[in-house]
């Protein structure tokens, strides 16, 4: 008996600690909430300022890529899962990006071709 009443306890005492380490302070959720607002921010200046061509683009993209992260890994708590299930959700985005980057250089390499050579003719 008084081994059965010691595994209970112990479970309770499991369950409680692995409840303890699923909530995350308040504080943690205000920065994150802070650094959206701040990130959210710099979007809009960009607008605000009429930036144009590549930097403006550049910056959107840094802010929405920044604003998705801290979305992700905090509100979605992928910044405390195991590193596999993380590689499996962030990988193939990465790789993606990567194969769009690969696509527009060599699209602009093709439109510059076109160009000269079709200048030269």
């Amino acid at each position: 008996m008084a081994h059965g009443a010691s595994a209970h306890g112990t479970t309770a005492h499991a369950a409680a600690h692995a409840q303890q380490h699923q909530q995350h302070p308040i504080k943690l959720y205000l920065v994150v909430w802070g650094w959206l607002f701040v990130l959210s921010t710099g979007s809009y200046l960009v607008d605000y300022f009429h930036l144009v061509g590549y930097l403006r683009w550049g910056l959107i993209l840094t802010f929405m890529i920044l604003k998705a992260g801290l979305i992700v890994a905090v509100f979605m708590h992928m910044a405390w899962e195991r590193l596999a299930l993380i590689y499996a959700i962030l990988v193939p985005p990465i790789l993606v990006l990567v194969f769009v980057g690969i696509m527009v250089f060599e699209s602009e390499y093709t439109f510059f071709t076109r160009l000269f050579v079709g200048a030269g003719s």
